[in-house]
């Protein structure tokens, strides 16, 4: 188990006249040059916190904050306008994309997703997600498994996708046939045990899982859960150990004396 997170020392601010947080500070500072607002930077973080371990935990649980934010449900969204839009809305504002059965591929292309582009799809169903590198986590999650015709799902490289999230994949059991999981930092063997349920699963990939200590037996092992599914990842022969050669006995013939 981790070792536990040292707990968040923070002191208030002793600089006279400076703003209680980072916001502001920009306006609070003269233009009078990048080196002096470097200094006076710096010495705004030496009087706020104790040591760089307080300031890193600080930042720590700033982008935790985020992606929590980022990963809330779109109650609102569902109830006016159906679980497909809610769905979609997400995964494009996670910088994700969306295809509908029938229609084109809809990208966020790094801009603020748009409900014009949407509303007209309340009673088209989501039938392709692709999630790649985003920030989705097991609340995030939530917003995807009420798509219940979701064929096509990719997971690839994104950063909080742990085994706890592979445990809810199941409510899709019923429709999920392409499933991406490469890259993922936080899949283990324990994660790809739970996708025993999704039995309409025809191809998955599982390559490049850092935290599964044997890929090639993993992959065996997968493979028998789920046989008719084609699994892509490490061949299963990659992290099996291989017998030792035998060494050559001499033959040669003894000297005589």
């Amino acid at each position: 188990m981790a070792a536990p997170r040292a707990s968040l020392n923070l002191v208030a601010p002793v600089w006279k006249g400076l703003p209680k947080g980072t916001r502001g500070l920009s306006s609070a500072l003269a233009p009078e040059g990048n080196q002096r607002k470097g200094r006076m930077l710096l010495q705004f973080l030496a009087d706020r916190f104790y040591d760089v371990q307080a300031l890193r935990e600080y930042l720590f649980q700033k982008r935790l904050s985020k992606v929590h934010r980022e990963n809330r449900s779109f109650t609102y969204i569902k109830e006016r306008y159906g679980p497909y839009i809610a769905g979609a809305y997400f995964v494009l504002k996670q910088g994700g994309a969306v295809k509908f059965q029938g229609k084109e591929w809809i990208r966020s292309h790094g801009r603020r997703p748009s409900f014009l582009e949407l509303v007209n799809f309340q009673a088209v169903p989501v039938e392709s997600v692709d999630a790649s590198d985003c920030a989705i986590n097991y609340e995030g999650l939530g917003n995807l498994l009420a798509l219940k015709e979701l064929q096509f799902l990719s997971l690839q490289r994104c950063p909080h996708v742990d085994d706890w999230c592979l445990s809810r994949l199941y409510q899709l059991a019923d429709s999920l046939q392409e499933l991406s999981l490469a890259g993922c930092p936080r899949i283990s063997e324990r994660g790809l045990a739970c996708l025993h349920h999704l039995r309409n699963l025809r191809r998955l990939d599982i390559s490049d899982l850092p935290a599964v200590s044997n890929a090639g037996l993993t992959r065996i092992l997968v493979e028998e859960m789920l046989p008719n599914c084609e699994v892509l990842g490490a061949e299963w022969a990659h992290g099996l150990k291989s017998r030792p050669e035998k060494q050559p006995q001499d033959t040669a013939s003894p000297i005589p004396a």
